[in-house]
């Protein structure tokens, strides 16, 4: 991420409040990925960032377009996407990860950079499996929910009264001891 300046936040001059940014998303942040799902993709990411004396919250509003390889025919389409995040990064003594949303960065940080966030949530929201629009209204065989019907009938009559001749005979034997 050396190469991305331009998604670069100077946190250390930020003042005590709520603050909005505004990233251009384009093919230049998904080069910088060595091992990327996504290569091509333009957009627009809105950030609201509130800072406070102990952490900060990162609001991500992401409306962004990628390009898409279809696993059916291998054609290329463009996918759009909304996606709305959030991450919280709490100030501590070191920098290490509490969970997916929280991160701790140490005190004195004097920039983060949020290309990393708006990369892993827009590859985040690619589908497993990625159809071109054309084929948006059939579906696959794989696609359609395994049907299993039961039946809640009561048993008929026939069956309640009719035993099966094996189970008669050990009734027999079990009587007889």
């Amino acid at each position: 991420m050396k190469g991305l300046r331009e998604y670069q936040i100077d946190i250390f001059s930020l003042s005590h409040k709520q603050h909005e940014f505004e990233f251009k998303i384009d093919d230049q942040l998904f080069s910088q990925f060595e091992e990327r799902i996504v290569d091509h993709g333009s957009g627009v990411c809105h950030l609201q960032l509130d800072k406070s004396e102990t952490m900060m919250t990162l609001h991500f509003h992401i409306d962004a377009q990628v390009e898409l390889i279809c696993d059916r025919s291998l054609d290329a389409f463009d996918y759009p996407m909304e996606i709305d995040e959030q991450v919280i990064i709490k100030f501590g003594e070191d920098n290490y990860t509490l969970s997916e949303e929280v991160m701790v960065i140490r005190q004195d940080t004097p920039s983060i950079n949020i290309g990393d966030f708006i990369y892993e949530f827009i590859t985040l929201a690619v589908p497993l499996k990625k159809l071109h629009p054309r084929y948006g209204d059939e579906l696959d065989e794989d696609d359609e929910p395994e049907m299993i019907y039961t039946s809640h009938d009561e048993p008929d009559e026939d069956q309640s009264q009719e035993t099966d001749p094996r189970w008669e005979a050990l009734k027999k034997l079990k009587g007889n001891k």
